[in-house]
Order: structure tokens, then C-alpha cells, then sequence
């Protein structure tokens, strides 16, 4: 989102058609970090000619993987890069409520684990860091080939009463709604709430396209619906209700700067839980656009 930003500003400021007309060799665009496809559409737009994209996935503690092939699903984990991988089942006997690692995990080296099985990572580097749990979440899509995508983080997931909904699904279930109304959603979080004697998801979507947020709703359930069995069950007992809230792009981007959060560095949480949670609720019902600043 941050480098859309930065390239509309460039736009708008040089009166140019797309980035192209000021970069016309740009060919690549080496990503990682965030998913990309939420963004992809709208970046697009900015474009003059098509690009080829290349998947990364970095850490401070080390280079984890990457997209070896154009058009690949997953990256491939960098298995000679002085980095010793373990894997820690991501499910209830390993993980707290909070997605906190319990005491005595399970771990797996990568010939262990199996594939479509989400998985947390741990990592021993030669640079000291030592079963270092970076907090991310992976599938193993191709064991022959050590190919991975990325699915969440442990703590960015919501499972109120067994949906078990990854941010790969939040990721996926927007993807799909966006084509489907064909509207463009740059941002989006979304958070469980008591509904009654039951519970119920609230979806804040960024979108300056106008939708009808009951359709939109509805939309999203019936992707997730698709997307996730768990989720498909606990519809029909104790998650009761969807809702969907639509906002201004500009919304996201006023919370992060009204939270000193510019950058990027720093990403918006797909799922908001605890005290951001009312923050963000606060700023919602009171919001109205930050001017910008002139001098």
C-alpha cells in the first residue's frame, strides 16, 4: 500500500499518465512481506505495460525464500543459506488462544512435516538467532520441490469458536469478492465480537468504490464458506452474523498516522483484537478525514 502511495504522489506531481512514462525500463517488482493480489489490481492501474513480479519472503534473522519461477504458487525455502528450519504444527495443542507457542512444542525438520498442513516456523541461524519463532504461519505445497506460501501470522487469526480463518483465507475470500462486485480493496482488517449469546465477524473494508455493504457481506461469507470448512460449520452454530463496514482508503492510512505508524514498515493487522481493537472502533465512530498539514 505504501508503494502505491508513493507512486500516485509521483503521478500526480510530474502529470504523467503511468509510472512507465517516468520509468519506462521499470520491468520488475521484487516484493514480499504482504500478500500481494489485495494490492495487484489497483497497482496496475499505475502501470503503462505489464511486469513481471517476483515473490520474497526476508526476515531481519535471514533470506527464508523465494519465487524461483515465473507464475509459481509458492516460494522456495532457501535450504543453503546457513539457515536450520523446524516446523511447529500451528493448531491447539501447540498454540494458546492468542496464538502464543506453548512451553514444549512439537517440532518437525521439513522432511517431517506434510503438505496443505499449516504450520508455524522456527529458525536457528549461524548469526545466533536460536529456534527463533518469527511468527509466521506456511503450507508446504510441493515437499519435492520445498515450495511454501505463506498463510498468516499467529497471532493475526481469527478462530472465536472453531472457524479456524487464516489470514490466507481473509486474503483469498477479498480477492475473490473484489472481482466479483469489481471494486478494488487496497486494505481491509476484520474482528470477532460477542453477538448476543453467540459471536459474529466485523469486516472494515477500504474501498473508494461505492458497494452495497450488505452484498458485500454476504459475498465474503459465501467465499469463506467455500474456502474453509471449519468456518462452513461454525456458520450454521455459534458465529451468527457478518458484517461488513466501508471506508475511504484514506481511513486506514489516518489510523496508522494517528498511531505514528507510517511506512513501510508498517503494516495495517488483518485481524484486530484487544485494546487496537477499541482504538480502532473509537476511530471509526468518530471519524472524519485528517486534513493534510500546510505551512
Amino acid at each position: 500500500a505504501w508503494l502505491q502511495l508513493c507512486v500516485e504522489k509521483i503521478i500526480e506531481r510530474y502529470k504523467l499518465k503511468n509510472i512507465h512514462e517516468m520509468w519506462p525500463n521499470l520491468s520488475f517488482y521484487v516484493h514480499g512481506g504482504v500478500a500481494l493480489e489485495p494490492y495487484k489490481k489497483g497497482f496496475e492501474k499505475l502501470l503503462g505495460k505489464p511486469i513481471t513480479y517476483i515473490e520474497t519472503y526476508l526476515a531481519s534473522e535471514g533470506f527464508l525464500a523465494y519465487q524461483n519461477k515465473q507464475g509459481a504458487k509458492g516460494m522456495h525455502l532457501a535450504l543453503n543459506n546457513n539457515i536450520f528450519f523446524e516446523f511447529v504444527p500451528f493448531d491447539d495443542k501447540n498454540f494458546d488462544a492468542d496464538g502464543n507457542m506453548v512451553d514444549k512444542p512439537e517440532a518437525f525438520m521439513l522432511h517431517e512435516i506434510e503438505e496443505n498442513k499449516e504450520y508455524a516456523i522456527l529458525i536457528t541461524t549461524n548469526a545466533g538467532a536460536w529456534r527463533y519463532a518469527i511468527g509466521d504461519t506456511i503450507k508446504l505445497i510441493d515437499k519435492e520441490k520445498s515450495q511454501i506460501i505463506i498463510t498468516g501470522r499467529t497471532k493475526h487469526f481469527l478462530s472465536l469458536v472453531g472457524e479456524h480463518l487464516s489470514v490466507d483465507n481473509m486474503n483469498k475470500a477479498i480477492e475473490m469478492v473484489s472481482g466479483q462486485m469489481n471494486i478494488f480493496i487496497p486494505e481491509f482488517t476484520v474482528a470477532g465480537v460477542p453477538y448476543g449469546n453467540f459471536f459474529a465477524h466485523e469486516w472494515y473494508l477500504a474501498s473508494d468504490d461505492k458497494a452495497d455493504e450488505k452484498a458485500l457481506a454476504e459475498k465474503i461469507d459465501a467465499n469463506l464458506k467455500q474456502l474453509n470448512d471449519d468456518y462452513e460449520v461454525e456458520r450454521n452454530h455459534a458465529l451468527k452474523n457478518i458484517s461488513v463496514k466501508l471506508l475511504p482508503e484514506k481511513a486506514f492510512m489516518d489510523f496508522m498516522k494517528a498511531r505514528g505508524k507510517i511506512g513501510g514498515q508498517h503494516k495495517f493487522p488483518r485481524v484486530l483484537k484487544g485494546k487496537i481493537l477499541i482504538e480502532w472502533q473509537q476511530f471509526v465512530a468518530a471519524y472524519e478525514p485528517l486534513q493534510p498539514i500546510t505551512r
